[in-house]
């Protein structure tokens, strides 16, 4: 059967329709896209299940959730544009339905992350108020990274998203990968509420990144290297996603004796020396640039910022 084909009998209902014009919006799980559509999850998996087929659509398994995106753009740009060609004004009342239970989804999820925020507030605070303040802290790495172009922006152990908060607006693409599918449902609230719903979210080990080798070129690790058992295999594997020309920011803890954080807040590691993070840059193949030291608190954060050795694919690009 011919792509064309299969794409025609995949378009040729409407709610089906209507969950590629959704999809345009943001990334929405099964369950989310039901309650948009007034239809009931198994009608609604069956119709993805066309869409995916045809690769209009991809889904997601995140913890107990599915999320569904659409598929490869090379396959959709060119449908979507269809579709914009033959818009027609019967079609507006129930977009417009639809746009407004889309935006119930996102108040939903909005709720959702306040209340978790509301309910651990007194975890984060206790450790925040150990070192200077997350303000100055990110100040230090957008000057640390610069004006250079962020293009393809990788931020492992995303948690709830701050990091693609701050530099996914200036990157080509972004994608934040966690672990823990709650953080992830936070950091889509966050998100949504900032307009960066493309901005993709996965979930997956800082060991095992879900991602092509060499196809970023800025990768951060931000407050994560602390939880890895073994903080060189994490390195190591933000390298192998490093294109030539790529940098890695790493902003974590100097070392210190705070030992309840090992048994109260699960830190594998009571934070790095300079000595054993640029032996861990060595190991993985990539050259340090700067690294600086941010005291003021009890703890002391540190950034290490290294680069891939060879020519950035955005300045080959350029030249």
């Amino acid at each position: 059967m011919s792509i064309a084909l299969e794409i025609f009998r995949a378009l040729a209902d409407a709610t089906r329709l209507r969950i590629l014009g959704l999809l345009r919006s943001m990334e929405l799980s099964v369950g989310e896209l039901a309650q948009v559509l007034e239809q009931s999850q198994p009608r609604v998996s069956r119709h993805v299940k066309i869409l995916c087929d045809a690769g209009l659509a991809e889904r997601r398994k995140e913890g107990s959730w599915v999320f569904v995106t659409l598929g490869d753009a090379a396959l959709v740009d060119p449908v979507l544009a269809a579709l914009d060609a033959w818009h027609d004004s019967e079609s507006d009342e129930s977009v417009a339905a639809d746009t407004a239970r889309l935006a119930a989804v996102r108040a939903d999820r909005a709720a959702v992350a306040t209340r978790w925020f509301e309910e651990h507030a007194g975890e984060w605070d206790a450790i925040r108020s150990l070192y200077i303040a997350e303000s100055q802290v990110e100040a230090a790495m957008r000057d640390a990274l610069g004006n250079a172009p962020i293009g393809r922006l990788v931020d492992i152990g995303t948690g709830t998203g701050r990091m693609l908060e701050l530099f996914a607006p200036a990157a080509e693409s972004a994608m934040g990968i966690d672990r823990s599918s709650e953080m992830l449902r936070l950091a889509r609230a966050k998100l949504s509420q900032r307009g960066l719903d493309h901005a993709e979210l996965r979930q997956a080990d800082f060991y095992a990144l879900p991602i092509d080798s060499g196809s970023a070129d800025m990768v951060i690790l931000h407050h994560v290297l602390h939880y890895a058992q073994q903080p060189e295999a994490a390195i190591g594997e933000a390298s192998r996603v490093m294109q030539p020309g790529a940098r890695l920011l790493i902003a974590d803890f100097a070392p210190h004796n705070r030992e309840e954080l090992r048994t109260r807040d699960e830190h594998a590691r009571l934070g790095f020396s300079d000595t054993q993070i640029l032996g861990w840059f060595a190991e993985a193949g990539l050259d340090p640039m700067r690294t600086d030291t941010l005291e003021g608190g009890e703890l002391t954060v540190k950034l290490w910022l290294a680069r891939k050795p060879g020519e950035p694919e955005i300045e080959r690009k350029a030249a």
